[in-house]
């Protein structure tokens, strides 16, 4: 596989793939046409910030498989197009997290005291201890806007500090920022209450500008504190505020442009505290984003969960080999019950009965969709396929049932337009082999690989010995065979397992005799 990094990371992450034997490409300076060109190829894209990844990259680049974001945020990355293409999504959340959590704690030390101000005047040979009065942390409020990862490990060390904490996140449970040690509160109550206020949530549509002109003048003489996302702070009501003595001072890491713009009004305000996005800056952060990208990008390639996943079903680590042979059966069953079908898809229901019915199964889930999918013309898989289903109006339901009559584990697929439905079961058997025990209500035992042969026929003498002779007529061999019938003398459904596809003119054949009703080809060999 080809990958391509298009943004510096750490030599641990790139030696990690070549270790096992991808081709690594570095391309740190492309843009434009010259990335369009360069990711052509590429089955896979590693970026940071300093790469747009959008619906036209997407569409220059048909073997893309899966961009992974060296860090946390995503913004610089179109996730629809990126799922609509059927690409999977990743980032790192977890190296940046401690890094981020503690230069939060910096910044807001290094605002409260002055102290990059000071040391401005000691290097300029002023002995300017009259001049900085600062306030301690013990004892005072913490606002805390967004209470995920980088906001909770900031919330414990301030929290230790003795700062009293109140947190506003709309997505997260009372109970979780009560284990904190956070009171959750709306933004408005947080901004009142707050003497010190930290920005912990990426930039989006809903996030842009949230702490504005009116947010700063509720926060009066209190202090901001933003290592999170640029514009998420509007840069100037923040300059206005401080400079006026509204807010008594604020850090900042992160800006709506980047390199912050030379005539910027926040180079010109004292009481701002400024770093270049140094929030992940550590070397031990960027060694672990780094291998923790890799770690993902080399899951992917292997069809394996990508645990990071933004746009693609997950499944914890422990649990995946419980689901994994189930998930190859999920998408066998989808693709027999659309093959077979005879209508409009507007319904599935994936049912689990038994074992597999205690996992989470998402990942399964979307992969029998991935199946019944599978005969339209473009690229679907496990990323995109939920996608479809909601884009092409169909309704897809997920049960479970603990009890299973005949087998310790059931995975039925049921597809259907409302009207007439059409399912196919599968298990798995001694050793893990995937079977398929039941299609259309018929009770079979087929091995789902290579090529299928479906038919439904009378339950007459003759008629299995005459598909048998038109096979190997045509040089077919079957390699196993299970007939299932309603009565004696009535409809029969035989499976075939056959070594290599069926001509037309064999299918052409069987079908114009009376005694057999249909006939249908499924190829499981892609």
């Amino acid at each position: 596989m080809k990958v391509l990094i298009t943004d510096p990371i750490a030599d641990a992450g790139i030696e990690r793939l070549r270790e096992t034997g991808h081709e690594v490409v570095t391309a740190y300076d492309v843009a434009g046409t010259a990335l369009l060109d360069a990711v052509s190829d590429a089955d896979a894209l590693i970026v940071r910030s300093g790469t747009d990844v959008t619906e036209e990259l997407f569409a220059a680049a048909p073997d893309l498989q899966i961009v992974g974001r060296a860090g946390i945020g995503v913004d610089n990355i179109d996730i629809d197009a990126a799922t609509e293409h059927g690409v999977i999504v990743a980032n790192a959340p977890e190296g940046n997290v401690r890094a981020a959590a503690e230069h939060t704690v910096g910044m807001t030390f290094a605002t409260a005291r002055s102290i990059p101000q000071a040391h401005g005047r000691m290097v300029e040979g002023a002995w300017a201890k009259g001049e900085f009065l600062g306030t301690e942390l013990n004892g005072k409020t913490l606002g805390i806007v967004g209470l995920g990862r980088v906001g909770q490990e900031a919330a414990k060390r301030l929290g230790a500090l003795g700062m009293e904490l109140v947190a506003y996140d709309p997505y997260i449970s009372e109970e979780r920022a009560e284990q904190i040690g956070a009171e959750l509160v709306e933004l408005d109550e947080c901004i009142d209450r707050a003497e010190f206020l930290t920005v912990h949530v990426p930039l989006t549509d809903e996030t842009e500008g949230l702490i504005g002109e009116e947010e700063l003048a509720q926060l009066e003489d209190g202090y901001v504190i933003n290592v999170a996302r640029g514009g998420v702070v509007d840069e100037a009501a923040l300059a206005d505020a401080v400079e006026d003595g509204v807010v008594a001072g604020a850090a900042l890491d992160v800006f709506a442009d980047e390199p912050l713009p030379e005539g910027s009004r926040l180079r010109e305000v004292e009481d701002i505290v400024l770093t270049p996005h140094l929030g992940a800056s550590t070397a031990e952060a960027q060694e672990h984003v780094a291998t923790a990208t890799a770690d993902q990008v080399l899951a992917a390639f292997a069809s394996e969960p990508v645990m990071n996943a933004l746009n693609a079903p997950s499944v914890d680590e422990s649990a995946f080999p419980r689901i994994e042979p189930y998930i190859g059966l999920a998408e066998t069953a989808g693709r027999v019950a659309a093959e077979l079908f005879d209508g409009r898809i507007e319904e599935i229901e994936v049912s689990y009965a038994g074992e597999i019915a205690e996992e989470d199964v998402e990942l399964v889930t979307a992969s029998a969709q991935q199946g019944a999918f599978a005969p339209l013309e473009w690229q679907v898989n496990a990323v995109n396929a939920p996608r479809v289903a909601a884009e092409r109006g169909v309704d897809v339901t997920e049960t479970k049932t603990r009890s299973s009559e005949d087998f310790r584990s059931l995975l039925t697929v049921t597809v259907g337009d409302g009207e007439t439905e059409l399912a196919v079961s599968g298990t798995l058997f001694t050793g893990e082999e995937p079977r398929l025990v039941s299609i259309d209500g018929y009770r079979v035992d087929a091995l789902p690989h290579g090529h299928m042969l479906v038919a439904r026929n009378e339950d007459a003498p003759g008629v299995i010995g005459l598909i048998g002779t038109v096979l190997g007529e045509h040089g077919v061999n079957i390699a196993g065979m299970y007939n299932a019938r309603e009565t004696i003398g009535g409809e029969a459904l035989t499976v075939y397992s056959l070594d290599n596809a069926v001509p037309d003119e064999a299918i052409e054949e069987l079908v114009a005799d009376d005694r057999i009703m249909d006939v249908q080809e499924i190829d499981l060999t892609n």
